[in-house]
């Protein structure tokens, strides 16, 4: 069902809103990715991070109250935020507030989704929200969540869970819901073996986005009733989700065009085959996920750069790049880019090629080296005359992926770049 209602009215329920970002996973199928790192600080389209989407989700739907809870190696998402989201006013009572796993509640650090929320549910009621809105900090996407807590007001839920239409033979990697014909959630499934089909749509199911607006105190209640169960792992896909099912008003907000009835775009970047796929597709003539859009920016910390450039105009050494986004800071020098990703501050030297490839920031790429299909972390060196992604010899030095691309991190190369010297 759509709904319709005035901005004022959508203004009043952002502003007694309070989003909670759970930015502590370690995003363990991004392998060597997220080695130092967690998985929402990621770089992502040339020069933000992951986090960047739901944070700028939250400030274009109105909502300026927002907390990021952290945990693992959170240091580069830190610094981030700190350089990038800033610019809020706290005497108009707007904040991007830093939660790291304190041990607020006992000796333990955050157990699960619930956990990391029931952990700070004193700082939470200090903020006094009506509604709180939780959101998984490692997906790429652009929603109005204005839109998301009106429905849920609309239909005077207690809970409400954002869901993207799947098709059901890939709905088996996802939380699935079954809904009646009104949207409520009759029942919920983490990657059920036969996923329930949306009424009348039998190829078709509802997949949890990991995005909830809960009413502030029910919310409350039901952490508290989690966190004495001791056969709970503290997990809102897995516990939360279908105990608020048993007892309460649980409604689906199916995340589509109302004109059109398809699913907005969406990605969970959580392996490196999704990471690499999501990069690439932003080079299409016409991508899904528009960058560009000035009505819906997406924010992050700006380093300041020099533009891109490309030198060399010698047959034999040529800098220039085809079907490819070249961020400020990089220098294609001599060599040629196909159907490639720079990220900023990347150099490429004479005679080198590049195709399909995602470079993530300050890689250097010397000279006459053959690259395809692969990622390429941030300040990573590689050598003169390296050839990757023709060869299945490179399993013995690099991760290669069900799909044939490689990720190469600095390790891979010898390249220690993070061991502090003795």
């Amino acid at each position: 069902m759509a709904f319709r209602y005035s901005a004022r009215f959508v203004s009043r329920l952002t502003r007694d809103t309070l989003a909670l970002v759970l930015a502590g996973g370690r995003g363990t199928r991004l392998r060597d990715l997220t080695n130092w790192r967690v998985k929402p600080a990621v770089p992502f389209g040339g020069k933000f991070r992951i986090i960047d989407f739901p944070l700028s989700n939250c400030l274009n739907s109105g909502i300026r109250r927002i907390s990021v809870l952290t945990q693992y190696k959170a240091h580069s998402l830190t610094r981030h935020i700190q350089q990038g989201w800033n610019f809020l006013r706290a005497e108009l009572g707007e904040f991007i507030e830093l939660l790291p796993a304190q041990q607020r509640t006992g000796e333990g650090w955050y157990a699960g989704t619930a956990d990391a929320v029931f952990q700070n549910l004193d700082i939470i009621h200090a903020h006094r929200p009506e509604y709180v809105l939780i959101l998984a900090g490692d997906h790429i996407y652009k929603m109005d969540y204005g839109a998301l807590v009106a429905a849920h007001v609309a239909n005077d839920a207690d809970v409400t869970v954002a869901a993207i239409e799947v098709p059901r033979a890939e709905a088996r990697a996802f939380g699935v819901m079954a809904v009646d014909e009104h949207g409520r959630v009759t029942a919920f499934a983490e990657k059920p073996a036969d996923p329930a089909p949306v009424p009348g749509r039998p190829d078709v199911a509802l997949a949890s986005m990991g995005i909830y607006v809960f009413r502030r105190a029910f919310l409350y209640d039901i952490l508290f009733a989690d966190h004495e169960d001791p056969a709970s792992s503290h997990d809102f896909g897995h516990d939360v989700i279908p105990r608020a099912i048993a007892t309460a008003r649980v409604y689906a907000y199916p995340f589509r065009d109302p004109a059109t009835g398809r699913p907005y775009y969406w990605r969970d970047v959580g392996t490196v085959d999704a990471f690499w796929r999501a990069n690439l597709e932003l080079l299409d003539v016409t991508p899904e996920l528009n960058l560009y859009d000035a009505e819906w920016p997406i924010w992050t910390y700006q380093e300041q750069l020099p533009p891109a450039k490309f030198v060399f105009d010698d047959d034999w050494r040529r800098g220039m790049a085809v079907d490819s986004m070249v961020s400020g800071g990089c220098v294609i020098s001599g060599a040629f880019l196909r159907r490639s990703l720079l990220f900023s501050n990347v150099r490429v030297e004479e005679g080198s090629v590049l195709e399909e490839c995602v470079v993530l920031p300050d890689v250097v790429i010397g000279r006459g080296c053959r690259i395809r299909r692969a990622v390429i972390d941030k300040g990573t060196r590689i050598p003169d005359g390296t050839v990757i992604g023709e060869d299945e010899a490179d399993a013995a030095r690099f991760h290669v992926t069900e799909q044939g691309v490689r990720l190469v991190v600095p390790e891979m190369l010898g390249q220690e770049i993070h061991r502090v010297p003795r």
